[in-house]
């Protein structure tokens, strides 16, 4: 006869109720260990993305200034402006080499010491030489900034988090467009000490970039064992989490091509090419919009800075609502070509003479040239192969972003020696065009007999 103590009591199940669960997920030491990441990490870099933006676009409020004060011509104002872009894509490559070496905390907080040194060494600029000079390395300095932000997350979040903190984190994009006009506006108005206006805006907004700096080295740790923040177990669960993705990873291998195999495909050369357009009308519009709202007569700088922060403001309601209307109507190639027409028609109304429409008209192009920036990622992300995503999607936003250097170049030429930018606005119109009839030739879904440029013989390890 068995004895009473080895009778074991029937194994009754544990109804789990919406309480308890709840109490389970609270309890996740992976979960908790997440939030505590987002919630330090996340509102620092929104803050260094608005303060990389500004120090980027703040030449467009002090176009008329330094022609007064340094007689910096308009296509030299251009070309400056544009230069940026070229120090920005040459260096990219070899940053990204150096943040692997070094890792991300230390290259973030480099990269923001030395771009707040450019950027308030802007102040003593006395020639279009020095002007160029420093707009270039400026470039140089900033290169690097949003791949170093990516590869942070991918040490410290699970993949399926890592989408979600990105787009927080292009959202300061948004934020940064509307923020630079009131604050660099206000920022003019600043005299003393023998100094202009614009050299104060310069000296304060490069030196908030490098008192960010001191911050970022101390609150961003370079490994998860090293947050005091994250609990024993919070730091072990997530550091084995992000340890087994970069394991199968490792394992899956993937495909190397050269760039110039990449560029064989039809398909990346229409992204590339789409991308440019989109990224000539943004920085055509942010480089120059000031100097159309202050042809609207009697603006102080504060209300210039105000009344740029209206189109960016109106931009995002229309963002919004086109990726309302392409997730419930999905024909991605539809959407971008009717965001580029919209982009399209208001250039060609802001060729009017009247500065008042011009600006209304800007306002309306600006809903289309932002959602159509949204709207075109998806398209080359699901068409093109895994295994080379990362590659081409660098190699499409740094040969898109040199039209960040010819637009705001060839629109200072304009003015330069034509006394206006209407041509400029009709060739950005008709380049939005194209680009919307482009877009319908795009496929965002490769075909079963589709391969990559040449890799039937590259191995996949």
């Amino acid at each position: 006869m068995r004895s009473m103590a080895s009778i074991k009591p029937p194994a009754w199940p544990i109804l789990e109720t919406p309480v308890t669960s709840a109490l389970n997920l609270a309890a996740d030491p992976l979960e908790s260990a997440v939030s505590k990441v987002k919630r330090h990490v996340l509102p620092l870099f929104l803050i260094m993305f608005v303060a990389n933006y500004i120090d980027r676009v703040n030449i467009g409020f002090v176009n008329s200034h330094m022609q007064t004060d340094l007689g910096i011509g308009a296509a030299a104002y251009g070309l400056g402006s544009g230069l940026f872009f070229i120090g920005y894509a040459l260096f990219e490559v070899p940053s990204n080499v150096l943040m692997q070496k070094y890792g991300a905390r230390a290259w973030l907080t480099r990269i923001m010491g030395t771009w707040g040194l450019v950027a308030g060494a802007m102040a003593f600029v006395w020639n279009d030489t020095s002007f160029y000079v420093l707009r270039f390395l400026l470039g140089v300095a900033e290169a690097g900034f949003f791949p170093g932000v990516v590869f942070y997350f991918t040490q410290w979040l699970p993949q399926k988090e890592r989408g979600k903190a990105v787009a927080v984190f292009l959202s300061g994009s948004a934020l940064a467009s509307v923020l630079s006009g009131p604050i660099t506006g206000s920022l003019l108005s600043i005299r003393g000490f023998g100094l202009q206006g614009w050299q104060w805006m310069f000296l304060i907004e490069g030196g908030f970039s490098i008192v960010l700096c001191g911050v970022s080295w101390m609150l961003l740790k370079s490994h998860i064992r090293d947050a005091h923040w994250l609990t024993k177990e919070e730091q072990t669960v997530l550091a084995r989490s992000i340890a087994v993705e970069q394991a199968e990873r490792d394992a899956r291998g993937g495909v190397h091509l050269p760039t110039m195999k990449l560029l064989k495909d039809p398909q990346i050369l229409l992204f590339c090419f789409l991308y440019f357009a989109i990224q000539l009308t943004i920085y055509a519009a942010t480089f120059w919009l000031p100097t159309i709202i202050r042809k609207m007569g009697g603006l102080s700088d504060f209300q210039v800075g105000m009344f740029n922060a209206i189109p960016w403001l109106i931009a995002m309601v229309g963002m919004y609502g086109f990726a309302v209307l392409s997730a419930k109507w999905r024909f991605q190639q539809a959407w971008l070509a009717a965001a580029l027409v919209i982009a399209a028609c208001g250039l060609f109304a802001s060729t009017s003479g009247n500065p008042v429409v011009s600006f209304v008209a800007i306002c309306f192009s600006a809903i289309g040239f932002k959602a159509a920036a949204s709207l075109f990622w998806p398209i080359p992300q699901g068409y093109l192969d895994a295994r080379v995503a990362a590659g081409v999607i660098a190699l499409i936003n740094s040969l898109g972003n040199l039209g960040g250097f010819f637009a705001p170049a060839t629109f200072g030429y304009l003015q330069q020696h034509t006394g206006s930018i209407t041509g400029g606005l009709y060739g950005l119109g008709v380049a939005s065009l194209i680009a919307a009839a482009a877009g319908f030739l795009t496929r965002n879904r490769r075909g079963d007999n589709d391969v990559l440029p040449d890799s039937r013989h590259s191995n996949a390890h």
